[in-house]
């Protein structure tokens, strides 16, 4: 009892740190969790590192000992939209997102009740799907217009915050189970969609007018779980595998008429399978596979070219794909003072270029990820972590949805593009 009200004291913390997430990295997923995980590509399935275990495998928790870790991730992604090459010259044109820099937040904290047992809470965030595109120069035949023919800002907010409770159990000395349960809050905002609302001069798009756009944010909440296991085999191996049903979340009622299902907008299943390996005293080399089930959630993977209303239970979404992502990670821990890492990370565009005009909203295309980090302990309770990563551009072209109303070829060819940097310093104290 006493554990518990001492979480429930740290909980305030972590809500008041906890600010909307702007990663799309691994789609709206970020690349890691914990900035030891980051700085290694993102692998965490076979590793216990830090108290953040319930974001990846909780099964890990009960290894890391009574310990607390506060972080915060300065993430820098750079977006842009054009059209080009549409019959109406007025619609071509190229913006970009006025917003580039985000600041992510990470705690945690696990206690040990015995030395088989430990109960913790992570706090992370999941999002991705933000952009802030001004005006431009755009005229869609009624007056200046934004890229999407709405007036003034385009864009979209979506932030997802998950608190998780975490109780882990060692089996024996080799194997341990673990169980998070995950308490989820998000929030979303759209401005600049009028086109899509009904709007005099356009086809009838939502089955919910005045439920499409410029409403302010709107939030919802949810119950999940995610389950881990992590096994030590001898000195040298680790194996771990997590995996977390679809988390289903309360409606957008301000938006039940532009995503799927009136405003459903639930987080997709995803599961993990991690080895981490010790060649040589000091040296870990680790790797994770990952998949996400984009596909759970109409909202986020029906295609923007469904014949349905915005809003209705088979209406369009932007066309997200499942994907897999593969993680590699090294760590070289130099001597009691200085561990050194690295790592890469690749995952599937979620994108295709079929459904290009919707994801000018949410432009998740990255691929590739390369990470460095280290850490510095500098006594036996304190110790400070850095990792820094980027991710070259990445593009995705396809037919404007535009030419479906206004005649092939009418509206052109659109293009999106991100690229990304973050870096990020954590705290953390064992007790």
């Amino acid at each position: 009892m006493k554990t518990l009200k001492h979480l429930l004291k740290l909980t305030p913390i972590a809500a008041l740190c906890a600010a909307g997430a702007a990663w799309a990295t691994n789609g709206y997923f970020p690349h890691g969790y914990g900035l030891k995980a980051k700085g290694m590509g993102g692998v965490s399935t076979a590793l216990a590192q830090d108290s953040l275990g319930g974001a990846t495998n909780p099964a890990a928790m009960v290894w890391v000992g009574t310990r607390l870790d506060l972080g915060l991730d300065v993430f820098s992604p750079k977006r842009d939209a054009e059209r080009s090459g549409a019959g109406f010259p007025t619609l071509n044109g190229k913006v970009e997102s006025d917003a580039t820099t985000f600041y992510v937040p990470e705690f945690g904290y696990n206690r040990m009740l015995n030395a088989n047992m430990s109960v913790g809470i992570s706090v992370y965030g999941n999002g991705g799907m933000n952009t802030t595109y001004p005006q431009g120069d755009f005229n869609c035949g009624g007056g200046p217009a934004n890229m999407l023919c709405g007036s003034g800002t385009l864009g979209v907010d979506v932030s997802q915050l998950i608190f998780a409770p975490t109780l882990a159990y060692k089996i024996n000395q080799q194997h341990s189970v673990g169980i998070s349960l995950l308490l989820g809050y998000q929030q979303f905002e759209a401005v600049g969609l009028q086109a899509f609302d009904n709007a005099p001069g356009f086809p009838p798009f939502t089955s919910a007018p005045g439920s499409v756009t410029n409403n302010g944010y709107d939030s919802s909440t949810g119950v999940g779980v995610r389950l881990g296991w992590q096994g030590h085999f001898g000195d040298a191996l680790t194996v771990g595998a997590a995996y977390a049903p679809k988390m289903s979340m309360g409606e957008f009622d301000k938006y039940k008429g532009l995503f799927a299902e009136g405003g459903n907008f639930d987080i997709p299943s995803h599961y993990s399978f991690g080895v981490a390996f010790m060649p040589a005293p000091g040296w870990t080399l680790a790797a994770d596979y990952s998949r996400i089930n984009y596909s759970d959630v109409p909202s986020v993977s029906n295609p923007s070219s469904a014949q349905a209303p915005l809003g209705a239970p088979n209406g369009p979404g932007f066309g997200w794909q499942d994907i897999d992502v593969f993680k590699l990670g090294v760590a070289w821990q130099v001597n009691d003072a200085w561990t050194l890492r690295a790592g890469y990370n690749k995952g599937d565009n979620p994108i295709t270029s079929a459904d290009v005009t919707f994801n000018i909203l949410a432009p998740g295309v990255m691929e590739e990820h390369y990470t460095l980090g280290f850490t510095f302990t500098m006594d036996r309770n304190n110790e400070f972590t850095f990792s820094y990563m980027t991710a070259p551009r990445q593009t995705v072209t396809g037919p404007s949805l535009f030419n479906s109303v206004l005649g092939a070829g009418a509206a052109g060819n659109e293009t999106i593009g991100m690229k990304q940097s973050a870096f990020g310093l954590a705290w953390g104290y064992k007790f």
